[in-house]
């Protein structure tokens, strides 16, 4: 389901036209997903995940106690690998995710039916929550380190 996501947000996002959908908007954007050779499964799966998210991200953010420490549970520690929890905590810590971003993250993470995560995929997930004009740098730097195979460094 994952490579349908990552087909939406290649194919749709740019235009922002994903994040309104309309029930015609759907259906047409299903059959274009079920053309391009989508299982139909996953194109609902995926197409109920992004309407998730955009309902998710349009919520109030909480606000946390910079003293907080984000315990992981098991579950997400046996689909997520540490590389990618280590990702999430290095933009939490400088201050490009949120704390709510990074459960959002997490939570769209555990939603995909995939058992583990690579650090790839969080990073598409990672793009996909900050797909938004107001944080166009944030979305940037992650893109960034998305197509950087050696990871990211801070200098």
């Amino acid at each position: 389901m994952l490579d349908v996501l990552i087909f939406i947000y290649q194919n749709y996002w740019d235009s922002h036209q994903v994040l309104d959908l309309k029930e015609t908007d759907e259906a047409i954007m299903a059959y274009e997903l079920s053309q391009a050779g989508f299982n139909h499964e996953d194109i609902l799966h995926a197409v109920d995940w992004v309407k998730d998210l955009h309902r998710s991200v349009q919520q109030p953010q909480y606000l946390t106690d910079p003293s907080a420490l984000r315990i992981f549970c098991a579950q997400e520690r046996a689909k997520i690998n540490d590389e990618s929890l280590n990702f999430l905590d290095l933009l939490y810590r400088s201050e490009i995710l949120t704390a709510y971003e990074r459960d959002l993250i997490i939570d769209r993470a555990m939603m995909l039916p995939q058992t583990a995560l690579s650090m790839e995929d969080v990073r598409w997930i990672t793009m996909m929550v900050l797909w938004d004009d107001r944080r166009k740098q944030d979305y940037l730097f992650v893109e960034d380190a998305l197509s950087n195979p050696q990871g990211l460094s801070l200098q």
